[in-house]
């Protein structure tokens, strides 16, 4: 099963809390986080692309570091964990896209990988003078960024790119990356968002707390993926950990991060991703914020080491492939899945 690490690059991490923690949006800090990650044998890290924060009393999110030089940094800092930036295609040109991708692909030996989102959260698109297109248009716009971004990366020669949206002559992009095209990541889960990892991504993001949804998900992307585009996929899901020696002490921790919880961002961040805060389904909606403010809506792991392994066996069940794990304190925690749930982890025949 791989394992990575989500979001230690944003403020917050995945908890929208005023509840105490570690992290912190340093560069020492992140070097930090990511060193421990590479020693304990983790798989991956992957930033969260965030140009705007959620408000509320935490400002969840609202300081960050800009995804590209982040993995810049933390490939030259790392030797054997994979390196992932998140990218909102609309905010970057293909051209200088592919340029920065193969540059830290150089810089970290091969281990880079590019997670292309489409772009949703209005207040940044409007910062960013970028036009939110419409849901299914926004896959065709990102459909033709990276046919052009791998165009770059594979072509010896110059071209010319007539499409819908973009118009260029003589484009070429050397050296290209040290794979022969860095691993691609999408979280699309619509039907449009399905069809776009199935026909581009290596790897397929799907949250959900209900592992039979996970199962089902999990069958179809990859049967599209085989059976329309003669492709291979994995997916991987996301979720929060709360680890601690006793059960009573890790819910005791839950239970604090949604008394300190900033319910205002999480509103705010409902409201913008279209999930009415006020609905005749309030008491769906209540748990719904629950999961944002634990672990942006992801799957909360809460126990012992022994009852968070069953829980990633369960995952490892639905033809889950890998997990990215995000911590309320990422560098100590980090350290106690390292010496706690790893070497379970192992003997349950998840790890090597």
């Amino acid at each position: 099963m791989k394992i990575g690490v989500f979001s230690p690059n944003c403020s917050g991490g995945m908890s929208m809390t005023e509840a105490p923690r570690s992290l912190e949006i340093t560069w020492e800090h992140q070097i930090e986080i990511a060193q421990k990650l590479d020693r304990w044998g983790f798989d991956v890290i992957v930033p969260i692309a965030r140009w705007k924060g959620f408000g509320g009393s935490t400002n969840f999110n609202g300081t960050s570091f800009e995804t590209l030089t982040w993995a810049a940094g933390i490939a030259q800092a790392t030797e054997n964990i994979s390196v992932v930036a998140t990218t909102h295609v609309s905010t970057i040109d293909p051209v200088v896209a592919a340029k920065m991708a193969a540059t830290v692909d150089h810089i970290s030996g091969g281990r880079f990988g590019l997670n292309v989102v489409m772009g949703w959260f209005t207040p940044e698109m409007a910062m960013m003078q970028c036009d939110l297109l419409e849901h299914d248009e926004r896959y065709t716009y990102g459909a033709e960024w990276l046919e052009f971004v791998q165009r770059l990366w594979s072509s010896d020669e110059p071209f010319d790119v007539d499409g819908k949206f973009f118009h260029a002559e003589g484009c070429e992009s050397l050296p290209s990356p040290v794979q022969s095209r860095p691993t691609i990541i999408n979280a699309g889960n619509s039907r449009s968002g399905m069809d776009y990892a199935a026909k581009y991504a290596d790897i397929n993001f799907f949250v959900t707390p209900d592992l039979e949804q996970m199962a089902g998900y999990t069958e179809a992307v990859k049967k599209k993926a085989r059976e329309e585009y003669d492709r291979n996929i994995s997916t991987m899901t996301s979720s929060i950990v709360i680890c601690r020696d006793t059960e009573a002490e890790a819910k005791r921790v839950y239970d604090e991060i949604l008394e300190k919880g900033d319910w205002p961002g999480a509103e705010n961040l409902m409201s913008i991703m279209g999930m009415q805060v006020q609905s005749s389904f309030s008491e769906q909606i209540a748990r719904f914020k629950e999961r944002f403010i634990v672990g942006w809506g992801t799957m909360p792991l809460v126990g012992t080491p022994e009852q968070v392994v069953e829980a990633l066996q369960q995952v490892s069940d639905t033809g889950m492939e890998g997990i990215l794990f995000g911590f309320l304190n990422y560098s100590e925690e980090i350290d106690y899945m390292g010496e706690k749930i790893l070497p379970l982890m192992r003997e349950a025949g998840l790890r090597k």
